[in-house]
């Protein structure tokens, strides 16, 4: 058994696979749209090019992901998606770009149990951690 995040982007879902893609070099696994549903009255009106489920991978993890019910104004609290790193350079590779368009919750440093931690909000809503541990952590 694992535990998969699946993340709702309340009708911005194709523009923050998009973001993610470019950001983080996510890789969109699979797309289906509203209009394939074989129970159209599943579909909010305009909601038919939406995504009604996705599944894009970052790095060797899986995201599940959808517009939901496409009300424009997704809410992610309670959670963080955490991105673990190998060497300190990719802590800022994948920082840097969430930070620039979104709003950090703790800048980049050195903590007791990582040699570079750091949290931000991207401009979605969605909390992220990037963390390149201590050795032996």
């Amino acid at each position: 058994m694992f535990v998969q995040p699946y993340v709702f982007f309340e009708g911005r879902c194709e523009e923050a696979i998009d973001y993610y893609k470019s950001v983080l070099g996510a890789e969109v696994k699979s797309l289906i749209r509203f209009k394939e549903s074989p129970d159209q009255s599943m579909i909010a009106p305009g909601a038919a090019e939406k995504i009604m489920h996705g599944e894009i991978s970052i790095g060797d993890t899986t995201i599940l992901v959808s517009d939901g019910r496409c009300g424009g104004n997704p809410g992610f609290q309670g959670f963080s998606l955490s991105i673990t790193v190998e060497n300190e350079a990719d802590v800022d590779r994948f920082f840097n770009p969430l930070a620039e368009s979104g709003q950090v919750q703790m800048p980049l440093m050195e903590t007791f149990f990582a040699k570079r931690f750091g949290m931000v909000i991207d401009k979605f809503g969605v909390m992220w951690m990037v963390i390149k541990h201590v050795a032996g952590k």
